[in-house]
């Protein structure tokens, strides 16, 4: 007989909601992780009395006020706003676009002059229909924003000129005909006082967790000790390949350690120009308002992914979706693939929140 009802392959956001929610219905779970840590891509570390997020930066947002209720129910979430700054050849812009970003840009002081001055930027374009993402974006914003805060950025992002990216990238561009900085126009946001740990510590309560094993490399012991497995990782590794494999992005993060009590003055810092090698400066006790005498700063570097690096998120072209969606028909009933590189889907941590909320009721 099975010894677990469900293995849960990765101790990440979904895999630790799932195990939540299936306890509570009473069933034995195992939780498998080969990283040494719970948390997945949400492990934060403190140093020096700050929460270093390890695996980027992680800000939580959402309209979804079950999801909402649902977190807070483990770890009550400060008042934390998003409002980063895009850096670029020495000056510093307000993100998203609003008009404190059209203000530096052109010295326009209102809405009219701001839509005015957009208006006469996007003209040129306007009668062109869009074949990448370069095309899009001028025709979205025009000329300015376009070269300034859009186009390096993105390159770094995707390890792609502009001109070979699809269109779909970029379709919806935010603008703002307010002073208002804050990125995400979602009624809830915050960060977990203490770091995303305390979290998933507390989802996982009660749970057995084991670290510091690959699923894939004893595939054959662990699918014999549970009725179903809930799997996070990659679904084409998963498949060992066996159709080809999927794209995605990788990250490389350098964490430094500095001896002063303030580096940047804000959490995020995006650096839009291409030959500036990171797409981010991350300063970590911004994120919980802190005021220790030294603060921690982590430059984010995209990469290429391969079999040798960490695949954060997945590249969700047409080609891309459709092995996907064939490896996705090749899976067992008792096999459910989620998250982010299960589901090959690039999710937002609410998203993902619901998906295993709405899974798991279906549970009997």
């Amino acid at each position: 007989m099975s010894r677990y009802d469900y293995l849960i392959v990765g101790a990440g956001l979904y895999g630790s909601v799932f195990a939540q929610q299936a306890k509570m219905k009473g069933k034995s779970c195992l939780v498998i992780d080969k990283r040494d840590h719970i948390a997945g891509n949400l492990y934060c570390e403190n140093i020096e009395g700050i929460n270093v997020h390890q695996y980027g930066a992680h800000i939580f947002h959402t309209n979804d006020k079950e999801v909402w209720q649902y977190v807070n129910s483990f770890v009550e979430f400060n008042r934390y706003t998003n409002s980063p700054l895009a850096f670029y050849k020495g000056e510093l812009y307000n993100m998203p676009f609003n008009m404190n970003t059209f203000y530096k840009l052109w010295n326009v002081k209102t809405p009219e002059e701001a839509l005015s001055k957009l208006t006469e930027q996007r003209a040129q374009y306007a009668d062109i229909e869009p074949e990448n993402l370069e095309q899009q974006a001028l025709k979205l914003v025009g000329r300015d924003i376009y070269e300034k805060l859009i186009k390096g950025y993105t390159e770094k992002q995707w390890g792609k000129s502009t001109t070979e990216l699809p269109t779909f990238i970029i379709k919806r561009l935010p603008l703002r005909f307010t002073f208002d900085n804050n990125y995400f126009n979602d009624i809830y946001q915050g960060i977990p006082i203490g770091g995303y740990n305390v979290m998933i510590e507390k989802m996982l309560d009660g749970v057995e967790v084991t670290l510091g094993v690959d699923f894939l490399t004893n595939r054959n012991h662990f699918e014999t000790i549970a009725d179903k497995v809930i799997y996070t990782g990659m679904i084409d590794a998963y498949f060992n390949y066996c159709l080809g494999e999927l794209e995605y992005r990788s990250l490389h993060f350098e964490h430094q350690l500095l001896d002063m009590d303030n580096y940047q003055g804000n959490a995020v810092v995006n650096y839009t120009e291409r030959q500036v090698p990171y797409t981010r400066i991350i300063e970590h006790k911004h994120f919980e308002f802190g005021q220790q005498k030294k603060t921690i700063i982590t430059k984010e570097y995209p990469q290429t992914w391969d079999k040798t690096k960490e695949a954060y998120y997945p590249v969700n072209n047409e080609q891309n979706n459709k092995l996907a969606g064939e490896y996705k028909k090749m899976a067992k009933e008792n096999v459910i693939f989620a998250g982010r590189l299960g589901d090959y889907a690039y999710y937002d941590m609410d998203k993902v929140i619901r998906k295993a909320i709405d899974f798991a009721s279906g549970i009997v």
